[in-house]
């Protein structure tokens, strides 16, 4: 059978070059909120390195979505330098696309600029923070700050959108019932949960228009007891696919509550706590991190079990993301019936691997899957240990060769 990885594919007005996308994996490379020369020359050396589609990751649709010093924040005064950034993008032959999300309860103060807000009141352990339920009158406003986001993003010059609704962020937090304790019309029954989501929906098509694409990434499973399973999640992307979204990427997991279900392996938390500069926050994960964030075995396509569900019973185009590292698997899941496929570590670790994986049948990434790249990210920007400029210390060099031995 002829491998569909190089033939083009549509997602409502937007047409790609071939069926890979960068997966929005965070960057931590937007010292201010604002886009920098290392966002650009790492998206632009993506682009140039073959893929369909390259995403910027998490952008936040107001300054109260932040989870991050380091992260995109939508608004006006910073729509010249992502410009730039789409086009750079486009003249090396991709599509830019970015995602827009809000992090609900997973922030600070400090970060946010108020008090963290979320689907219902309570205690974040993993911030550590108090948080306030947004109230329905607020609702309507925030919904409508995804649709302002996605008019931002058209400015800016990005091909589609990527609505943010899993993982655990706000979207995900009204879903799930693990973090939705609501007693009024948006908490409760899943139809409930459903309507912060619908309304957000509504303004992002709204938004859209003829002329941007709109992807969803959602959750399979929330990846722990008490989350949404897929008796629940496959009524959300059958809703997703009533609202008019142009397709679903595919993934699963709270990066609160279970972080590993989302990205799989270990987390090498003394690389993590190195970069730290808060003393009792980096002392504090080093005696518990193991606890707080368990290892989840890591095999390719790790979700493609429930996602083969979701395409045997979805018409709507579906995107698949997790685990890929080459080309055999990637091809394996276009032939599954998947439009196309979402990487993000493998590019981290090889920009170039899709325009190898057109020169070699059985290119494979050298990732290794340690997950050093995502230890950095929450403290400086995401990069691969394997192309540093600077001399790892010896401690994270033997921890990072401990864990990737048990791969």
């Amino acid at each position: 059978m002829e491998s569909k990885l190089f033939t083009p594919v549509t997602f409502g007005p937007l047409t790609l070059r071939n069926r890979t996308i960068r997966s929005a994996a965070f960057e931590s490379m937007c010292p201010g909120n604002a886009p920098s020369d290392m966002l650009l020359d790492y998206h632009r050396s993506v682009a140039a390195g073959g893929i369909g589609m390259t995403t910027v990751a998490y952008a936040a649709v107001t300054q109260s979505g932040l989870s991050f010093d380091r992260q995109l924040w939508m608004r006006p005064e910073i729509i010249p330098g992502l410009r730039r950034l789409t086009d750079a993008i486009h003249a090396e032959g991709a599509a830019a696309g970015i995602q827009l999300g809000h992090c609900g309860n997973m922030s600070h103060k400090s970060i946010c600029g108020c008090m963290p807000v979320g689907a219902s009141s309570g205690f974040n352990l993993y911030s550590p923070t108090f948080v306030r339920g947004l109230r329905a009158d607020e609702l309507p406003e925030m919904a409508r700050a995804y649709g302002r986001s996605v008019n931002l993003a058209r400015e800016a010059g990005f091909d589609s959108v990527e609505i943010h609704a899993g993982h655990g962020y706000l979207i995900s937090q009204f879903l799930s019932p693990s973090t939705n304790h609501r007693k009024d019309e948006f908490g409760g029954s899943l139809q409930n949960r459903m309507r912060f989501m619908d309304m957000v929906m509504e303004e992002v098509m709204k938004a859209a228009g003829s002329d941007m694409a709109v992807l969803v990434k959602m959750n399979m499973r929330d990846g722990f007891r008490g989350g949404m399973e897929l008796d629940e999640t496959m009524q959300v992307a059958r809703r997703l696919e009533q609202s008019g979204a142009h397709a679903l990427v595919l993934s699963g997991g709270f990066v609160s509550k279970a972080p590993m279900y989302v990205m799989r392996g270990e987390m090498p938390i003394r690389s993590m706590t190195h970069y730290m500069t808060c003393w009792w926050l980096k002392y504090g994960v080093r005696m518990v991190g193991k606890w707080m964030i368990p290892s989840v075995p890591f095999k390719e396509a790790y979700f493609l079990e429930d996602a083969l569900k979701f395409r045997a019973a979805l018409k709507i185009p579906l995107v698949y993301v997790g685990g890929l590292v080459s080309r055999d698997k990637i091809d394996e899941v276009l032939d599954d019936g998947f439009e196309a496929v979402q990487m993000a570590r493998a590019l981290l670790n090889e920009p170039g691997f899709v325009n190898r994986m057109r020169a070699e049948e059985n290119a494979r990434c050298n990732c290794q899957h340690s997950n050093y790249c995502i230890a950095r990210m929450y403290s400086i920007e995401m990069a691969c240990h394997q192309h540093l400029k600077e001399e790892l210390p010896p401690c994270l060099k033997r921890e990072i060769e401990k864990i990737e031995a048990k791969g």
